[in-house]
């Protein structure tokens, strides 16, 4: 009458997706990692890992090495910047060092004093080269 036996299991395993944030007039050092978002709208220097999106607030500033998923700045960021889809410089972003990105957008106003390096544009520039050579190929046989 009591048997577990016909009882589902209603576990869920569950990510962590909350939201992190650096509020202003913190300053922090050191290195993160995380699943969730991060805001920050104080200062970070260091290292930030996450699968998230990491907002860069209006007063937000970080100094170090970030490597996420998507990324929306309107303050300032130095160092290397590794953005696996979307990076989006608002207006009032400062963005220098090394960017890498799957995409890139930029608002008019932005500084971007960066070395940008967008890997969807080499994969498409390496497969119009291989079709380039292989019409010449056709051509001279």
């Amino acid at each position: 009458m009591f048997s577990n036996k016909n009882k589902k299991d209603n576990t869920v395993e569950r990510k962590s997706t909350s939201r992190n944030v650096i509020g202003r007039g913190t300053k922090i050092t050191g290195d993160f990692i995380s699943e969730g978002d991060f805001r920050i709208d104080g200062t970070l220097e260091g290292t930030l890992k996450t699968n998230g999106r990491v907002i860069i607030g209006q007063e937000g500033y970080i100094n170090g090495t970030v490597e996420c998923n998507n990324a929306d700045v309107e303050g300032r960021f130095s160092g290397e910047f590794n953005v696996s889809n979307i990076l989006t410089a608002k207006s009032t972003a400062n963005i220098t060092g090394n960017v890498n990105v799957g995409q890139i957008s930029t608002e008019p106003g932005a500084a971007f004093n960066a070395t940008c390096n967008m890997k969807g544009a080499i994969k498409e520039l390496g497969s119009s080269e291989s079709s380039d050579a292989k019409k010449d190929k056709q051509k001279s046989a």
